[in-house]
């Protein structure tokens, strides 16, 4: 493997006069003769002999005749729930039928917490979508196979999986099986119709009492959007729904190689009287749709509210208003008046967080120190919010701090983060680190049943301070077992290691305070039974318990991460973390999947930028890398510069096109040095008389004397002659031409508190010979110089970057990644 070498770089420095593209103007593209609307929103030029847009993901910028030059010969989908541990593999196969390579896009996405454990191929992952892009020779197949695993949760009294199926185009042979397995036995499973009516008969359900099979077969014609249309129906998600059978109130205990998982979810329990806070923040950025989905899901909330729980409102901005000052009974009359005081609210000024949540807090507080609270009763606050803190107290650790120290153990803190801007882990933070857990309402139309759909889950307490106890001897590396609260229509799970050597049973024992006495439940698992159902069953994962455990306890320990006191508690739960993800083959959010060929002598980083072995690339501290081919080796140079220089990147006069980049500074220096990076960056493509500027907010496309301005909260392609430019939603944009250069831009978020860093982009070229021999500029000039001191090579140290290597079915490509040895051992 070659070594690249770091050269930081002042004299080569290129700064462009202003690069001038508009910023202002009309935002659509009304009066163009080749408008073509795709959706609501989304828009695609195109020219009179229009093409069609192939790519396996269905979001690529590859363009393809109207006969497909790439088949999807299979896409097979295979998921296994045995006890609610499900493993699911995705495979496609795909032919290249024409003459000239193409490129293939494998886009997956996953659900939310599932963990990745197995990929045969791949150049770029997170823990939400999953993508890799290679090149298939003419008349080459390529097959991908991507494995995950994910627990099943119980919401609402039944448990739901998600297959989300997107092969982007008609597949010769799509087959979708789903095997359930369940000991305990199915109550009942049923396959909702998620697309619209297309696939009415399609999904095969077969039934047994302790197993099911869901088969979803279509063929190519029931697969077509119409009879003679070439696009896929198959487009959305695939969900099975079920539950299981309890007999008993403690709950199934099952045994099997060494682990144990104990599921509790009893039922028949008088609900618990609560005591509730709805904490609504009613900023400025709550006007519109939001206010009025969160009123509307508010006034049936409270209609929901029982004749024994008590309640209160608090809505806030910069200022904080209780609708009652102290709480009082959900009976109709207070009901319908708090649903006025909410009906008259009208969001303006700033956000804050820290007083409305302290006022909260004093309510509860006060009541139970005056007895005003039932002691058999549970207090709740919830608290909805859309933003930041932007006025009061704005430090998160410093609000973080202040509700643990004055929050009782007796209250639980449920955190809904509504749309992007909000910051979502500090609300995990805060309901993690004070008996609640967060979630995400994302702003849509469909605001109001997700807030309605969370509340469900809450709204219903059934036990209190709920502990489970299994015999010290022969029991280790328990997970959590001590609850708050226990909700109707949710599950408690408990996974450890168990050793039948010491001895022979296991038995636990759960004690729990219900609405009207103490309970003390004792469960014996039934070893026997399970062994004997799993050695039978040929599609039973004879590993769900070591696998339940794994997962519950790397999620467990990076909740634990995220609260850590101290760098070296951080740093042991990091080290504890990475040692599991090695030992059970799963990849987190601190770590990275590495590929290797068969060989193991080339291996590739799976979630390294998308790059080409001759890419010039410009992160943070902009840097450009140019590939040296006689010596078969890498040059990285920094740049120097100050915030608001223009810098010239491509000028190319010959071909038209012209790149200039806009650079930032961080907040403050860091060690005395201010860090830059690119906040604007701007393309120019003469012969379309087109133009395209890019920031941190907008995307903004000119052409002629009309402007088009799309968020980086979009997914949108748009066609132009030559020029491609596609958006994928808070990641990347990419700008090709005649297929020939391509472009890509990535979006860096950060914190928006951070003290030092800023939002930046990153940027990705094409290799540079694809330009004329009169192109110069900053990328131009590096690459020219290079040649001149390669002898220097071997006289400077590898500094901060590295080499990883892609593997591909056809050949082996050097890709280039850089990485920063200090933020690396700082993310750790």
């Amino acid at each position: 493997m070659k070594q690249l070498t770091c050269f930081l770089t002042w004299l080569l420095l290129s700064e462009a006069p202003g690069f001038e593209i508009p910023t202002n103007g009309l935002s659509e593209f009304v009066d163009y003769e080749d408008l073509v609307e795709l959706a609501p929103g989304k828009f695609q030029f195109a020219p009179e002999n229009r093409r069609h847009q192939r790519s396996l993901s269905g979001e690529s910028g590859e363009m393809a005749e109207e006969v497909d030059q790439v088949t999807l010969y299979s896409y097979k989908v295979q998921s296994t729930i045995t006890s609610r541990s499900a493993t699911t593999i995705i495979q496609s196969k795909v032919v290249n039928n024409s003459p000239q390579p193409q490129n293939v896009v494998f886009d997956v996405q996953i659900p939310k917490g599932a963990f990745i454990t197995n990929f045969s191929m791949s150049s770029a992952l997170d823990m939400e979508n999953f993508k890799t892009e290679v090149n298939v020779l003419p008349g080459a197949k390529v097959q991908f196979e991507l494995q995950y695993q994910e627990v099943k949760w119980r919401k609402l009294g039944s448990y739901e999986h998600r297959l989300f199926l997107q092969p982007g185009r008609l597949a010769k042979h799509l087959e979708v099986d789903v095997w359930v397995i369940e000991p305990q036995g199915i109550r009942f499973l049923h396959v909702p119709d998620t697309f619209e009516g297309h696939f009415d008969g399609v999904p095969v359900i077969s039934k047994g009492r302790q197993k099911a099979h869901i088969s979803f077969k279509p063929t190519v014609e029931q697969q077509r959007i119409c009879p003679s249309c070439l696009e896929t129906a198959v487009d959305g998600e695939l969900v099975v729904v079920y539950d299981v059978n309890r007999e008993e109130k403690a709950g199934g205990l099952e045994v099997f190689n060494g682990y144990f998982v104990h599921f509790f979810a009893p039922e028949n329990l008088d609900p618990i009287p609560k005591n509730i806070l709805f904490v609504i923040d009613v900023s400025g950025s709550m006007w519109g749709i939001k206010m009025k989905q969160t009123v509307e899901a508010m006034k049936t909330i409270l209609e929901d509210l029982r004749a024994e729980d008590q309640f209160s409102v608090i809505d806030f901005n910069q200022n904080v208003r209780t609708w009652r000052n102290d709480l009082v009974s959900a009976t109709k009359t207070q009901v319908e008046d708090a649903k006025r005081y909410i009906e008259k609210i009208q969001p303006s000024g700033g956000t804050n967080i820290n007083e409305a949540l302290l006022r909260a807090i004093f309510i509860l507080n006060e009541a139970n120190n005056l007895g005003l609270l039932d002691p058999n009763s549970v207090s709740l606050i919830i608290l909805v919010s859309d933003g930041d803190p932007t006025v009061g107290e704005l430090k998160l650790s410093k609000i973080q701090k202040n509700v643990k120290q004055n929050i009782q153990d007796n209250i639980s803190l449920f955190s809904l983060g509504m749309g992007f801007d909000v910051d979502y882990d500090f609300l995990k933070r805060l309901s993690n680190e004070n008996r609640g857990i967060a979630q995400r309402i994302y702003g849509n139309q469909d605001t109001s049943s997700q807030l309605k759909k969370f509340y469900n889950q809450v709204s219903t307490p059934l036990l209190r301070n709920v502990q489970f106890n299994y015999p010290h001897t022969s029991v280790t590396d328990v997970t959590q077992n001590s609850f708050h609260n226990y909700f109707g229509g949710s599950e408690i799970v408990v996974a450890g290691k168990f050793d039948p050597d010491k001895l022979e049973q296991l038995q636990s024992i759960i004690t729990a305070t219900s609405a009207n006495t103490e309970l003390v439940l004792e469960t014996l698992a039934q070893m026997d039974d399970l062994e004997d159902f799993l050695s039978k069953d040929k599609h039973a994962d004879p590993d769900f318990t070591k696998k339940l455990w794994a997962y519950l306890t790397i999620n467990q320990l990076l909740a634990e991460r995220s609260l850590a006191p101290t760098a070296a508690a951080k740093r042991k739960i990091t080290r504890t973390i990475l040692q599991m993800s090695l030992d059970h083959h799963i990849v987190t959010p601190l770590t990275a999947m590495v590929i290797e060929n068969e060989a193991g002598d080339e291996r590739m980083l799976a979630d390294s930028p998308p790059q080409d072995h001759a890419c010039c690339s410009v992160e943070n501290d902009p840097h450009f890398i140019i590939y040296l081919p006689k010596s078969q080796n890498n040059i990285c140079f920094n740049i120097d510069s100050e915030p608001g220089k223009i810098l010239n990147l491509v000028s190319d006069p010959e071909s038209g096109i012209l790149v200039n980049g806009q650079l930032i500074g961080a907040k403050k220096p860091n060690n005395g040095k201010l860090s830059t990076y690119f906040g604007r960056l701007g393309f120019y493509f003469q012969k379309e008389n087109m133009k395209i500027e890019i920031s941190t907010e907008t995307i903004t496309l000119t052409r002629k004397s009309r402007t088009s301005i799309l968020s980086w909260s979009d997914t949108a392609h748009v066609i132009n002659q030559r020029v491609l430019i596609s958006v994928k939603k808070e990641n990347t944009v990419t700008i090709s031409l005649d297929k020939e250069l391509s472009f890509s831009v990535l979006l860096h978020r950060v914190w928006k508190k951070h003290p030092i860093n800023v939002d930046f982009l990153g940027i990705y070229i094409p290799p540079t010979n694809k330009f004329s021999p009169k192109a110069h500029g900053l990328i131009e000039a590096h690459r020219k110089t290079t040649e001149q001191i390669q002898c220097l090579e071997q006289t400077f140290p590898a500094g901060l970057c590295t080499t990883a290597e892609k593997v591909s079915s056809t050949d082996i490509t050097r890709t280039t990644l850089c990485l920063s040895s200090t933020a690396f051992s700082n993310g750790l």
